[in-house]
């Protein structure tokens, strides 16, 4: 008979972590409904809300007016991401103090594997009461852990004991923890799913687990084999360091419909500059342009075009762009974004010869090589100015002067959001 895995999954997330960080810098919100979010006036949504705002059934994602409804006491505050992404990198710094497989899954959650770093700092469960009390001792917040065998339970476990959980689940006592929990506790299954189950008569953990599971597969397909695997705990994947990008993007909802097509042009090359300077600073670059309009009877279209290069070029992207835009009808619109997909690393070569495909003629071909290679000298230098004084330090002419719109709830792009618990 085999031993059984040792525990070597953690999983650790920051508990109201944007409210928390405004209630910390100021005392005086201590034991308020605070919220972080965009105002009501803009269509704004809350971000993150603090758990006194959570008694009032306040939650992330909640439209702000609907939570003003709520909670008419409720204190809100703009979001500062400059702020939330350095105490981030702090607590990813502590966690990589512990061992380098960390993998992030937002600003305030990851999943660490501690496997090899027992000799040095004790087992998980020790490793997990270290990362939190290092994290409240450099950053004054809290953070609930789970440690467990596998991804899907640490996940688990960190949300069991909320706020200021800390909860390890052995393997032989995953039965006993996880058959009493409903199945939207189970990673994959939507309320449109528990729905689904519920109608079989199958509403826990436990319940699910009991079905054969070739009866769950023929009813859900793939994606019935997974969950039923994980209502037995059974969960193969690997934390891995790095999680592969396969898109990025940015988009906005404007807190009134726009119809004027050139403020509607200089806001997605806005968006195309700002996309194109993240993937500049992770060493990708991509192939695949999509632009992403939605009307104001909240019909939304999209409109594609795949290059015959990959690019991290601010103007090359929106020139695409742009002619993707032209394809949408001329209506005012709600919601406008940008995304550029089938990204690779910048260290892949390529030639630049073929870009402009057989049929162009020298000519263009020698003013296209030419334009590109003085943007590809240029652009590191101008990153370096936006990194040290701020991404609106250097701007292009058309842009002067422009006041972009803010998005539902104050950030510079929609989707961007606290995954608290």
């Amino acid at each position: 008979m085999t031993a059984p895995q040792p525990l070597t999954i953690l999983h650790v997330d920051m508990d109201a972590f944007y409210a928390s960080i405004e209630v910390r810098d100021n005392p005086s919100l201590e034991g308020l409904p605070v919220c972080v979010g965009g105002p009501e006036r803009s269509r704004g949504v809350i971000a993150a809300a603090s758990y006194e705002a959570r008694r009032y059934g306040v939650h992330s994602a909640m439209a702000t007016a609907t939570a003003r409804r709520l909670c008419p006491d409720l204190v809100l505050l703009p979001p500062d991401f400059d702020k939330y992404t350095a105490v981030s990198a702090k607590i990813m710094g502590i966690f990589r103090s512990y061992t380098p497989t960390v993998e992030p899954l937002s600003l305030d959650e990851a999943f660490l594997d501690v496997e090899g770093s027992e000799r040095l700092f004790g087992d998980a469960e020790e490793i997990g009461r270290r990362i939190k009390n290092d994290i409240l001792r450099e950053t004054r917040l809290v953070a609930s852990v789970g440690v467990a065998p596998t991804k899907f339970l640490a996940k688990l476990a960190s949300d069991l004991d909320k706020p200021d959980g800390f909860r390890v689940i052995q393997r032989n006592e995953v039965r006993e923890v996880i058959d009493p929990l409903p199945v939207s506790k189970i990673f994959g299954v939507g309320p449109r799913t528990a729905k689904r189950l519920e109608a079989l008569g199958i509403r826990t953990v436990g319940e699910l687990a009991r079905q054969p599971k070739r009866d769950v597969a023929r009813r859900f397909g793939a994606s019935g084999v997974w969950i039923h695997d994980l209502a037995h705990g059974v969960d193969p994947r690997r934390v891995t360091a790095r999680r592969e990008e396969k898109s990025h993007g940015m988009e906005r909802t404007f807190a009134e419909d726009i119809a004027d097509r050139e403020e509607l042009q200089n806001l997605l090359f806005t968006f195309c500059e700002e996309v194109a300077f993240y993937l500049r600073d992770k060493g990708l670059r991509g192939r695949t342009i999509t632009v992403k309009a939605r009307f104001s009877d909240f019909r939304t279209v999209t409109r594609t075009k795949s290059l015959d290069f990959a690019t991290n070029i601010g103007a090359r992207i929106y020139a695409t762009a742009r002619e993707l835009l032209g394809r949408v009808e001329t209506r005012p619109l709600r919601l406008l974004g940008v995304q550029v997909a089938k990204l690779e690393d910048v260290r892949q070569p390529f030639q630049e010869v073929l870009f402009l495909g057989a049929d162009a003629d020298a000519s263009s071909r020698k003013d296209f090589v030419e334009t590109a290679d003085k943007l590809a000298r240029v652009t590191p230098s101008l990153d370096k100015l936006r990194r040290r004084f701020g991404r609106g330090t250097v701007l292009p002419a058309s842009l002067l002067g422009s006041t972009a719109p803010e998005g539902r709830d104050g950030t510079p792009a929609d989707g961007v959001g606290d995954t608290e618990a």
